[in-house]
C-alpha cells in the first residue's frame, strides 16, 4: 500500500482568525440576547422576547461552530487517526438541522401573529431591534469571508444573517405600526425570512450529509479518472475505487491497480507519483492510496461494494 500526501497547509494562521471572529460574535450575541430579554420584559413585547430566543439559538450555534473550529485543530492520535477533522462538518450538519427547526417555528409564529397582530407599543422595541441589527450585522461581516469556503462558518453565518433579517423585520414592523398602524407587515416579513432560511439551510444540510455519508464529491468524475489512470502504459485496469471528502480541505482516493507485468516497487513509485500529480492538478485530490496488484484474483469492477 502506498500512501501519499499532497498537503497544502496554507490556512493555519487563518484558522485562529476564524476562532477569534466566532468568539467576538458569541459575545455580541450574548449581549444582544440579554438586552432583548430585559427590553421584552419591560415593554411587554412578545416579538422582542421571540427575537431574543432566536438570538439565543444563534449563541448556541456559534458555540457549536467555535468548539468544532477548536477541535479541528487538534492533533491526530492512535485512537483518532484523523484527529477531529470532521468536527466542522458535523457542526455544519447540526446547525443546518437547527436552521430548519427555527424556520418552522418562524412560520408558525408568523401565522399566529398574522391572525392576531400584536401592537408594539414602545419605542424600546424599535431601539433594541436597531441594536440587534448593528450587532448581528457586525458579526455577519466578520464571518462573511470564511463562510464562502467553510461549511461550519457558513452555518454560523446563515444563523446570524437570518437573525439580522428578523431584527430588520421587527424594526420595519415597529416603525410601520407606530406611524401607520400597519400590523400585518411584521408577520409577512417573518414568513419571508423563514422561507429564505429553508432555502439556505436545506442546501447546507444536503452538502454536509453528503460529506458525512462519504459520497463522492460532485466535482469528481470517477469514470474519467479511472480512464485516465488506465491509459498509463503499464496499467492493466483500475478497480475497487473509493473517493470521499474527509473535510473541506481533503479529498481522498483509494483504488486497486492491476498491472500488465510484475513490476518493481521503484517502477511502481514512479507511476504512483504520476497518478498523484494527475489527480491533484486536475481534481484537487490530495490523498492517494493505491494498492498495486499483478494477476490477483479479485473483483475488477470500478465500484465494488465491500
Amino acid at each position: 500500500m502506498s500512501h501519499s500526501h499532497g498537503h497544502n497547509h496554507s490556512h493555519h494562521h487563518h484558522g485562529d482568525l476564524k476562532g477569534r471572529n466566532l468568539f467576538i460574535s458569541i459575545l455580541l450575541n450574548i449581549i444582544i440576547t440579554v438586552a432583548q430579554v430585559i427590553g421584552g420584559i419591560i415593554s411587554g413585547s412578545l416579538s422582542l422576547l421571540s427575537d431574543a430566543l432566536h438570538n439565543f439559538s444563534d449563541v448556541l450555534s456559534l458555540i457549536i461552530s467555535y468548539v468544532a473550529n477548536r477541535l479541528a485543530k487538534q492533533k491526530a492520535s492512535n485512537q483518532k487517526t484523523f484527529g477531529y477533522k470532521r468536527a466542522e462538518i458535523l457542526a455544519a450538519f447540526v446547525n443546518a438541522a437547527t436552521l430548519m427547526v427555527v424556520a418552522v417555528l418562524l412560520i408558525v409564529e408568523a401565522a399566529e401573529r398574522f391572525q392576531n397582530p400584536q401592537e408594539i407599543e414602545s419605542n424600546l422595541v424599535i431601539w433594541l431591534s436597531f441594536v440587534a441589527i448593528l450587532g448581528n450585522g457586525f458579526s455577519v461581516l466578520l464571518l462573511k469571508k470564511d463562510a464562502e469556503a467553510n461549511m461550519n462558518m457558513k452555518s454560523a453565518y446563515i444563523h446570524l444573517l437570518t437573525d439580522m433579517m428578523a431584527s430588520v423585520a421587527v424594526l420595519i414592523g415597529g416603525l410601520l405600526m407606530k406611524y401607520y398602524q400597519l400590523y400585518w407587515v411584521d408577520s409577512v416579513l417573518t414568513f419571508a425570512i423563514a422561507l429564505y432560511l429553508v432555502w439556505m439551510g436545506w442546501d447546507l444540510l444536503k452538502n454536509s450529509t453528503k460529506v458525512l455519508m462519504l459520497f463522492t464529491p460532485d466535482s469528481i468524475p470517477i469514470q474519467r479518472i479511472v480512464d485516465e489512470i488506465n491509459s498509463f502504459e503499464s496499467v492493466k485496469n483500475t478497480h475497487h475505487v473509493h473517493v470521499w471528502q474527509l473535510n473541506e480541505d481533503e479529498i481522498h482516493l483509494e483504488a486497486h491497480i492491476d498491472f500488465h507485468e510484475d513490476i518493481t516497487l521503484s517502477k511502481f513509485d514512479k507511476i504512483l507519483k504520476n497518478i498523484e500529480e494527475l489527480v491533484f492538478d486536475k481534481y484537487d485530490i490530495n490523498h492517494v492510496n493505491i494498492q498495486p496488484e499483478f494477476g490477483k484474483d479479485d473483483a475488477k469492477e470500478v465500484i465494488v461494494q465491500d
